[in-house]
């Protein structure tokens, strides 16, 4: 595993579970999910969808395409 990939494990799964309980809790309280909140959004400001695709989309190609190793190749792991 590369330096520094824990941080970012890390990461996710605190992002999962604040996103599971923050969940919970509007249900819970009966008050705006986060489907509610994004279709409210997206009635006030229609391009959302638009955006939030386009977002992806660049973060799929910088992630899979590529987009970090023009800046600094992947470096093998020679310890084994």
């Amino acid at each position: 595993m590369m330096p520094g990939s824990l941080k970012w494990a890390v990461w996710l799964f605190l992002l999962v579970a604040s996103f599971s309980a923050m969940e919970a809790w509007s249900l819970y309280e009966n008050t705006s999910t986060l489907s509610r909140f994004v279709w409210t959004v997206t009635f006030y400001f229609p391009p959302t969808p638009f955006v939030a695709g386009f977002l992806a989309g660049f973060l799929c190609c910088h992630f899979w395409w590529g987009g970090i190793v023009a800046f600094k190749p992947v470096e093998q792991d020679t310890s084994k």
